[in-house]
Parts: structure tokens; sequence; C-alpha cells
């Protein structure tokens, strides 16, 4: 990994990204979706993570959060982990999925390729957290989170897309308990 994409300061606020390996459209299933909501959630209420933005799209999530009582790269390890296993317990017991199989087969044939992995690979390793180190960049980082969901063409106003904070900089309240930049 490139020194450029590491977590340098513990105590910084990082924008990062990742997505499902292969970029498999995932979370087209809002019980998908839901489960994210739900460990975000539970991160922030259990394990000091502060959330200030982020956006749930088809197959990638972007945040910008800060880690309060733990390592920066240690607290997203353990949540891409817990909702990784999640996400394929719920996948696999989805009666409703038509796309089983050829998920359930993408995630084994990524870990077949990665020895980090002995039987299932969900997201993709990389994270590429930058540091928000001026209220500029964090501006900037928040406008990009926000208006991916409208230049995907999903939605014609950033805080329609129900998977998102744009709802909670208008005034209102979303999905995720968030802290604002």
């Amino acid at each position: 990994m490139s020194r450029n994409y590491k977590f340098h300061n513990p105590n910084g606020i990082y924008f990062i990204s990742f997505a499902v390996v292969d970029w498999i459209d995932v979370f087209t299933r809002n019980t998908y979706s839901e489960l994210v909501v739900k460990n975000l959630n539970y991160c922030i209420e259990n394990k000091g993570m502060k959330i200030y933005a982020w956006v749930i799209m088809t197959n990638h999530l972007h945040l910008i959060f800060e880690s309060t009582s733990q390592n920066p790269e240690d607290l997203l390890r353990d949540f891409k982990s817990y909702t990784a296993k999640e996400l394929m317990s719920a996948i696999k017991n989805n009666e409703q999925e038509s796309r089983k199989e050829w998920i359930l087969k993408t995630f084994k044939n990524a870990a077949l390729k990665n020895s980090d992995n002995s039987s299932n690979q969900f997201w993709q390793h990389h994270n590429k957290p930058i540091e928000l180190w001026s209220n500029h960049i964090k501006e900037q980082k928040l406008e990009y989170i926000h208006n991916n969901p409208v230049k995907a063409g999903f939605v014609e106003k950033t805080w329609h897309w129900k998977y998102s904070s744009a709802i909670d900089y208008t005034g209102s309240k979303g999905l995720v308990n968030i802290c604002h930049i």
C-alpha cells in the first residue's frame, strides 16, 4: 500500500472510500444497506466513531469520520470485517436474492486470490484514507459525498438519497447519528 494512503494521524478526520469486490451492486437491495446503517450507528454508540458525512452507493461507501477511542485503521478494519460477515450471511440467507450464487462465487474467488482471507472476501482491501486538514478540504469532500447519487442520476437533490447524510445538513434527521462539520 502506498504511504500516501495510510492513517498517519490517529486523531485526524478522514475521508475514506471502500468498495465491494468486483464493484458488485450489492446495495441495490435496501436490506443490505440497512445492515451498514445499523453497523455505522453501532460504531458511533460503542466504538468511538464520529461520522460527519456518509453515503452508500450501489457498490461502495464514502465516509468522513474520526475515531475518538482507538486507531482509525483498527476501527475501520473492525467495521469492515463485522459488516462483511453480516452482509454475506444476509445474502446467503435471502431467499429472494436472485443473484445469490453469482455473488457468493465472486466473494469466494476473491478470497482465493488473497492470502489474508480463508473463505470469502466482501470488501476490496484499499480504503484510500485522506486526512482532511482544512475546512476547505472538509467542505469539498462533504459536497463530493453528497453529490454522488446526483451525479449517478439516482436523484435530483442530494437530500433525496435515503442512504446519505445529506438530509442531516438540511436540518432534518437522517439514518445515521452524525456530527456536523
